[in-house]
């Protein structure tokens, strides 16, 4: 099994916390985004959409990050069953897309790798309302459980990979006290890695 990773990518993160929980061995290739090495031919023939992470299994070759580690997750602990908490579990992955990560990770990119312009201004200005957003539903959320989905799931790597660093992003977590709680007990996961 091989993974095409960005080490500071949150994307990259959650499927290697996966994969460490769940104690599958992967080689990691690290793909240099910010020079175009996600851009070149080479890596367009693995994946068209030219995004990381993707893992390739043996020659199934899968990205996206939330469907990798779906892939993963498929009759393990991670991913439930039950009809009803399957679902849910979906309904957070689609959350994490659409409504957390344009606007948490999307402004920890930018403020971690472009230059301070009115450009950048105008992204991050953009891009508050929502991330704040998407944190009080996870707050209110995690006032009432201890996890996402029952028990620790992939919602909850999903969430976890940019919530953990939103203060990259310039979203501090210390009006969030129950994402705070939540981040500890993901933490002490067995198998938990850092990000780096």
């Amino acid at each position: 099994m091989k993974l095409y990773n960005v080490a500071y990518s949150g994307n990259s993160y959650k499927v290697r916390l996966l994969l460490a929980q769940l104690g599958i061995a992967c080689e990691i290739v690290e793909v240099d985004i910010l020079r175009g090495a996600s851009r070149t031919p080479e890596f367009l023939n693995i994946n068209p959409n030219g995004r990381t992470p993707v893992l390739d299994d043996d020659g199934f070759v899968l990205a996206e990050s939330n469907a990798i580690l779906t892939y993963l997750a498929r009759g393990t602990k991670f991913l439930p069953d039950d009809r009803q908490k399957f679902a849910l579990v979906f309904q957070w992955l689609c959350f994490e897309q659409y409504s957390h990560e344009p606007y948490i990770a999307t402004s920890r990119f930018w403020l971690q790798h472009k230059p301070d312009t009115t450009e950048r201004l105008a992204v991050l200005a953009a891009r508050r309302d929502g991330g704040w957003a998407a944190l009080k539903v996870m707050e209110d959320h995690l006032g009432k459980n201890d996890f996402f989905v029952g028990d620790y799931s992939i919602a909850d790597i999903a969430l976890f990979a940019y919530t953990h660093v939103s203060h990259e992003g310039g979203f501090p977590l210390d009006d969030f006290p129950k994402i705070q709680g939540w981040i500890e007990r993901v933490k002490a996961e067995p198998g938990f890695i850092p990000m780096s």
